[in-house]
């Protein structure tokens, strides 16, 4: 599992490979995202409606970074609306297609990779969705 993100300004892609998708993983993510941006900067982030991304330790996290972050929920089954999944399944097709890895490691090799190789050359997404139809926390 990983987590990621696109700059829409920029285009850059933010990301790594884990195990596992929990709250210490994606409070990982979100370390590893504070770090990068300024530090006056607000970070929006568009999130699906996984419990890592709502959770008591998460929420523990965001309380020592206040007003920081700002969530933006996708609805439910609203998967289109998430750039990141458009990203994903791009990456899957050019990526992964017609290949078989020897091991998760080579896996983890192959997107850290692909992600590098994304972010020497930034294609900058044009958002079409209105984010008024969208849940703010």
């Amino acid at each position: 599992m990983g987590h990621s993100g696109n700059a829409l300004l920029s285009g850059e892609v933010l990301g790594f490979v884990r195990e596992r998708h929990r709250s210490a993983e994606f409070i990982e993510f979100l370390c590893l995202t504070d770090a990068h941006y300024p530090q006056q900067a607000r970070i929006r982030m568009v999130l699906d409606n996984h419990s890592a991304h709502i959770s008591k330790e998460t929420c523990a996290y965001l309380d020592t970074v206040p007003s920081r972050f700002e969530f933006t929920f996708t609805p439910t089954h609203g998967s289109w609306l998430n750039l990141i999944e458009s990203f994903l399944d791009k990456m899957a097709k050019t990526l992964l297609r017609g290949i078989r890895v020897k091991s998760k490691d080579e896996l983890k090799t192959r997107i850290e990779m692909y992600l590098r190789e994304i972010n020497e050359d930034p294609v900058v997404f044009r958002w079409k969705y209105k984010l008024d139809c969208l849940s703010v926390v």
